[in-house]
């Protein structure tokens, strides 16, 4: 990571500032995840594979985990 401060993007889907909020964070070629109620667990993927995995969510390949 460089010295350049990460500005997080909250989800339109995540109900405001409640406990389910995710945000993303791009910084160059990489993306950081986290969720909004423990912000110092970060996530980092590159775009190509945060692409995939948004397709598969869009197909719903991960419904099944929903309950």
């Amino acid at each position: 990571m460089t010295d350049t401060p990460l500005i997080w993007r909250k989800s339109s889907f995540s109900g405001g500032n409640g406990p389910n909020c995710v945000e993303v964070a791009p910084q160059g070629d990489r993306v950081h995840i986290r969720e909004s109620d423990a912000p110092a667990v970060i996530v980092t993927t590159d775009r190509a594979k945060l692409a995939a995995f948004v397709a598969g969510v869009k197909a719903g390949e991960f419904d099944h985990l929903l309950g």
